[in-house]
């Protein structure tokens, strides 16, 4: 699959596809591929930083024994094996764009735009955003706003940002051991600071962070946050709060990776038919309230609907049906069992 262009470049005319896919977890990437398939155009646009959803930022080496013909794979290799499988039809993703706007014009096409001034021109929607936009979850200290980006970070975008810096990385679960590792190699020093000595990371990086720490390499230290200490409008310190009383811990930046929190952002906003934070669809083709607008996956809400990452699989599959009548009204499409569909075994011999 194809990433975007850099979305701070000078903006483009509006891309136009058949099918704008919101979402790049696994039902997303499925939906890329079954859109190729059966022979729709689309583009993927997905808030986070990377692919792969609520499954590569919460769990990404956590086993999964629920996808047909695959006994076990972790959520990483399931990512890994639908990108392989999209590979074909070289769909474009959009990465750190959340959209904000759809309007639908009289020709009853979208103009879809995101946050970050990308414009889209599409037959269809289709949702599969998960629980929503997932956004991290923050410092709950007064003083954290005003030093984001500065010395409070939530992400690491780059490594060499933090060079010969004292940074402490608050969390544990897998994101916040991966990146104090890899820190441990650019900054002057790395504080691993986690409110308990347990960890909801995978045993492998648990097992090398204690290394790390026996080897001199990097500092584990057990507390919570309760205070950032600012000096001349930026960090110099830390306040921990321990069993045993407080204790102050040098620092020019913090990593907080307490994960991320599911937040529906601009699609409540879109006059769709919503209950308890997911969009109601119609079960025969996943179609939200409004004609043309899809939603399949997590987000998704129907009588006895299972949160499953192959119920997601389905509902897209249905979906680009009904969405191809959007996108060639004046075309009927005739269904062929990929095992007889040679122009399809072409594609996927050539990408193989």
């Amino acid at each position: 699959m194809t990433l975007a262009a850099d979305p701070s470049e000078p903006p483009n005319p509006p891309i136009r596809t058949d099918v704008l896919i919101v979402g790049a977890g696994p039902v997303g990437l499925f939906a890329a591929f079954e859109a190729g398939v059966i022979g729709l155009s689309c583009q993927i646009v997905d808030i986070l930083g990377r692919v792969g959803g609520q499954c590569i930022e919460l769990y990404p080496d956590k086993p999964i024994y629920d996808i047909p013909a695959i006994v076990s794979c972790t959520s990483r290799e399931l990512v890994e094996r639908l990108l392989a499988q999209c590979k074909p039809f070289d769909a474009p993703i959009h990465l750190e764009q959340r959209v904000d706007t759809v309007e639908q014009r009289e020709d009853g096409r979208w103009t879809v735009r995101t946050q970050r001034g990308l414009v889209f021109d599409a037959a269809a929607i289709l949702l599969a955003a998960g629980n929503g936009a997932f956004v991290p979850q923050k410092l709950p200290l007064a003083e954290a706003g005003p030093l984001e980006k500065r010395h409070v970070h939530y992400s690491v975008p780059r490594l060499a940002d933090f060079a010969d810096a004292n940074v402490v990385v608050a969390g544990g679960g897998d994101s916040a051991l991966d990146w104090a590792l890899a820190l441990r190699k650019v900054a002057r020093r790395v504080t691993l600071v986690h409110r308990r000595a347990g960890f909801s990371a995978a045993d492998s990086s648990v097992e090398q962070m204690r290394r790390a720490v026996d080897a001199g390499e990097m500092d584990f230290v057990i507390g919570g946050i309760a205070a950032l200490n600012v000096e001349d409008g930026g960090l110099r310190s830390l306040t921990l709060r321990q069993i045993d009383g407080e204790r102050q811990l040098e620092a020019d930046h913090l990593i907080a990776l307490y994960g991320l929190v599911a937040d529906l952002g601009p699609i409540a906003q879109w006059g769709l038919t919503i209950h308890g934070g997911r969009v109601d669809v119609d079960t025969s083709n996943y179609e939200s309230s409004r004609p043309g607008i899809f939603a399949v996956g997590d987000i998704a809400n129907y009588p006895n609907k299972q949160k499953l990452i192959l119920s997601g699989f389905h509902e897209a599959s249905l979906a680009l049906r009904k969405a191809y009548a959007y996108a060639y009204p004046d075309k009927k499409r005739v269904h062929v069992h990929s095992s007889y569909d040679t122009k399809l075994a072409e594609k996927i011999g050539a990408a193989g």
